[in-house]
């Protein structure tokens, strides 16, 4: 049974935003990637889509999220769901930090206006 453990589970870091990597197929997942994501306070949201379905499971604080032109304020204990080609923007304008485990399956991209790419933490 494979285990990644926090302290061996790959840091990414980004402005605004700390990424740790969990599973993913250079860590022994076929199928999903799981990573764990934390907002700073005041982090920008980034428009962008994914070429496939994307959960977010909020665990700490809140964030504002923009989904198809929508936006929403996304709490601990919620759930997101980012169906596949449609923009959305995750932000934290509050004072304290955000974090969410989220989930990509295997193949999945991230879909920006300047490129399509398979981010590090689901490779």
């Amino acid at each position: 049974m494979p285990i990644i453990r926090d302290s061996d589970a790959p840091r990414f870091e980004l402005p605004g935003l700390i990424v740790r990597g969990l599973a993913s197929p250079r860590r022994g997942a076929a199928e999903i990637c799981v990573w764990r994501i934390r907002l700073e306070p005041g982090a920008p949201a980034v428009p962008h889509s994914c070429t496939r379905e994307e959960v977010f499971v909020a665990t700490a604080g809140r964030a504002k999220v923009t989904l198809d032109g929508v936006t929403s304020e996304l709490r601990a204990g919620d759930a997101l769901i980012v169906p596949s080609g449609v923009t959305f923007a995750l932000g934290n304008p509050t004072g304290e930090p955000f974090e969410a485990v989220v989930t990509l399956p295997v193949g999945g991209q991230a879909v920006t206006a300047e490129a399509t790419f398979t981010p590090p933490w689901a490779e």
